[in-house]
């Protein structure tokens, strides 16, 4: 079924208001940042955004703005914002997890390390003990003797 102009024109004013508000990050429940999106936003017909239909240039725009703004830095699409904050953050808990990893290993191998020089040097005290008892030379001395204080009378 044709469309008169001034319904073209008018489908054309939906869509660069739905394209606008898409962009600006105006997302209605369960939509995202694409076509599909944009064609039940302005009550148009998808197919119509395809091939040699008479929406296409826009599609074509409203692609090319929302490249334009990816480029930039910015996502429209607040899921696909979320979704990209939680991939880094994933990374970034990634490698921490792995530095504490790396920590624990590191640890774990330093404590069996201080264990084991532990016990050498237990053994080794025991060893000088044993050696030393045959061999003694100490000589006790006598217990102090103790004074009584006298008493002024």
């Amino acid at each position: 079924m044709r469309i008169s102009a001034a319904q073209r024109t008018e489908n054309e004013n939906r869509i660069r208001a739905a394209m606008d508000r898409l962009l600006r990050g105006e997302m209605p429940p369960g939509g995202k940042c694409d076509i599909k999106t944009l064609a039940n936003e302005a009550a148009v017909d998808r197919t119509a955004f395809y091939g040699t239909r008479p929406y296409a240039r826009l599609r074509v725009e409203f692609e090319r703005r929302v490249q334009a703004l990816q480029d930039a830095g910015e996502i429209p699409d607040p899921r696909e914002a979320q979704i990209t904050r939680l991939k880094a953050e994933i990374t970034k808990l990634r490698e921490r997890l792995a530095q504490s990893e790396q920590t624990i290993e590191e640890l774990t191998d330093f404590r069996g390390q201080a264990l084991a020089r532990l016990a050498a040097q237990h053994e080794e005290i025991i060893r000088l003990r044993e050696a030393v008892v045959g061999t003694t030379q100490v000589s006790h001395l006598p217990p102090p003797r103790t004074t009584v204080i006298g008493t002024c009378s």
